[in-house]
C-alpha cells in the first residue's frame, strides 16, 4: 500500500471546510530530527503531517527517555495545544523525515473556535492521542523488550507503508527505554526467528505475521485506535 501525501484529519473535513483550512496552510518539509514542540514550551506552529513519523517522548531527570506516542499522517502533533495553555511534560520530534501542512498556532486557534467541523475532528484526534499515550505508558511499564520492539516496528510500518526502516540500535533503545546492548540482543533474536533483517542501520520486516505473534497485546489496541481515526476520513489503513 502507498499512502497519499495528505493528512487524515484534514481529509475527514467536509469539502468546503477542508478547502478553507487548506487555504490557510503552507506545505513544508519536516526533516528527520525537526523539533515540533519542546517540553513546557508553547509552539508557534501546528504541523498536520502528510508523510513521515513523529515521536512523542518523555525524558527523566537522569537523562533516560522513552517514547509514549507515535504519529504519522493521522496526526497534528501540536494540535493538543488547541485545548489549552497547560505546559506539556513531553517533547515531539520527527524520527522519520517527511512533509506537512503548517499553520500558525494563532490562526488555527481562531479556526478551531469558529469551525464546528474542524473542532469535531480535532477533539476526536485529542481523544485518540490521549488513549494512545495511556496504552503506550502501560506497555512500557508492563511488557518485555522483545514484545515492545515488535509492536513498535509494526506501528512504524502501519504509518509509513514501508517494510524498510532506517533505525540505529541506539535510537531504538531511546524509543523503547532500553539499553543498546539489550536492543542488539533482541534484534538478533528477531532475526533468528526470521521476522526481520538488520543491516547497515536498516531494519526490514520480512514476516509481519510472525512479528505480530511476538508482539504484546498493545499492538492490536493501538492498531484499532489508528483504524478508528482513519475511519473519520472513510479511509482504509491496513492491507487485509
Amino acid at each position: 500500500m502507498t499512502y497519499p501525501l495528505s493528512n487524515v484529519l484534514i481529509d475527514a473535513l467536509p469539502e468546503a471546510n477542508r478547502h478553507r483550512l487548506l487555504a490557510q496552510g503552507t506545505r513544508v518539509p519536516v526533516p528527520i530530527g525537526t523539533s515540533l514542540y519542546e517540553r513546557g514550551d508553547r509552539p508557534r506552529h501546528v504541523h498536520f503531517l502528510t508523510s513521515g513519523i513523529a515521536s512523542v517522548v518523555t525524558r527523566m531527570s537522569n537523562g533516560e527517555t522513552v517514547e509514549v506516542g507515535t504519529l504519522g499522517r493521522e496526526g497534528a502533533p501540536q494540535g493538543i495545544h488547541l485545548l489549552g495553555s497547560a505546559p506539556l511534560p513531553t517533547r515531539c520530534f520527527m524520527q522519520v523525515g517527511g512533509t506537512a501542512i503548517r499553520y500558525d498556532l494563532g490562526v488555527l486557534e481562531g479556526l478551531f473556535a469558529r469551525d464546528e467541523e474542524l473542532r469535531r475532528v480535532m477533539l476526536a484526534y485529542a481523544q485518540y492521542h490521549t488513549l494512545m499515550l495511556g496504552q503506550l505508558a502501560g506497555c512500557n511499564r508492563l511488557h518485555g523488550v522483545k514484545a515492545r520492539l515488535a509492536r513498535w516496528l509494526m506501528m512504524i510500518q502501519d504509518r509509513t507503508a514501508d517494510s524498510v526502516m532506517k533505525l540505529t540500535q541506539e535510537f531504538l533503545g531511546h524509543m523503547i527505554g532500553s539499553q543498546r546492548s539489550t536492543v542488539s540482543e533482541v534484534i538478533g533474536a528477531l532475526e533468528e526467528r526470521g521476522t526481520i533483517e538488520n543491516a547497515r542501520g536498516k531494519i526490514r520486516i520480512v514476516d509481519r505475521v510472525g512479528l505480530e505473534n511476538i508482539s504484546c497485546e498493545c499492538y492490536l489496541v493501538t492498531r484499532q485506535l489508528l483504524a478508528g481515526i482513519y475511519c473519520l476520513a472513510k479511509q482504509p489503513i491496513f492491507d487485509e
